[in-house]
C-alpha cells in the first residue's frame, strides 16, 4: 500500500512583520510564536492554503 504523507493537513504557520514581509514560516505554531518574539509587532498568522486545481 501507498505512503499517504501527502494526503495529512498539516497547518503552516507564518511570522507577518507589521510591513506585512513574511519572514518566518513553520509547521510549529509554537516555534512560530517564539521567533515572532524577536520581531516587534509581528504577527502569527496561518498560511493559506493553495487551491486545487480543478480537472
Amino acid at each position: 500500500m501507498a505512503c499517504a504523507c501527502n494526503k495529512r493537513s498539516q497547518q503552516r504557520w507564518e511570522v507577518v512583520t507589521p510591513e506585512g514581509k513574511s519572514v518566518f514560516d513553520s509547521a510549529s505554531k509554537p516555534t512560530a510564536q517564539t521567533v515572532s518574539n524577536r520581531y516587534p509587532g509581528s504577527k502569527v498568522q496561518e498560511v493559506a492554503k493553495p487551491a486545487a486545481a480543478s480537472k
